[in-house]
């Protein structure tokens, strides 16, 4: 059975994704953007990591969103994709697989655009298939599964679970049972009742801890 544990400043992420939505805003999303070795901006990100004062490993997108002075200063970190099937988040998500890197976490992924949020969040269901791979906002970490897993918690933490194709769901250490709901309503706003909780699950879905 698989363990998620609370994300803390200590445990910096390998490899970040920065799209291009709300810039994060949290202390811990902050401190993992400084300290993180390889961070990949989607097209418009960078515009704000470089203002962040950091250097990305990589720039990817269809450059339509970069500023005509980085494009030409930074031309050498730009790897442009221009295909409109995908959106730059999965173009980013396919550069990071390409150089063997399959522990991702994904920030700036909302905010703005509400249709882009609930987009970028359903591709974790997606990406999950390729790597190990998280969601962290300035309010919470979303995590992909599709099997029984363990998430280390606190008392009365807010936790959501979404489904994304489940035929069977449940929790121990929820206040709330689970099944499989077919409106994405009915999993949230529950809560940990203690230093753990279990989703049992067969199929996939989200689960949203507030941090």
């Amino acid at each position: 059975m698989k363990e998620y544990k609370l994300p803390e400043q200590i445990n910096i992420p390998q490899t970040i994704i920065l799209a291009d939505g709300d810039f994060p805003s949290s202390s811990l999303a902050k401190e993992w953007l400084r300290e993180c070795p390889y961070v990949v901006c989607c097209d418009g990100a960078v515009n704000t990591y470089l203002r962040f004062g950091k250097m990305p490993a990589a720039i990817v997108g269809d450059g339509d969103s970069l500023l005509p002075e980085i494009k030409e200063r930074y031309v050498h970190l730009i790897h442009r994709e221009t295909e409109q099937d995908t959106n730059d988040l999965s173009k980013a998500f396919r550069f990071c697989l390409s150089q063997g890197r399959r522990d991702i976490t994904i920030m700036g992924a909302t905010g703005k655009r509400e249709d882009h949020t609930l987009g970028n969040i359903s591709l974790l269901a997606d990406y999950m298939e390729q790597a190990e791979v998280r969601m962290l906002t300035d309010y919470g970490l979303f995590i992909p599964i599709k099997e029984d897993s363990v998430f280390e918690s606190f008392p009365t933490q807010q936790v959501s679970v979404f489904n994304m194709g489940a035929t069977e769901l449940s929790a121990d250490g929820l206040v709330y049972p689970l099944s499989a709901f077919t409106n994405w309503w009915q999993g949230t706003l529950n809560e940990a009742i203690g230093n753990r909780f279990i989703i049992h699950v067969h199929g996939k879905v989200l689960v949203f801890r507030v941090i």
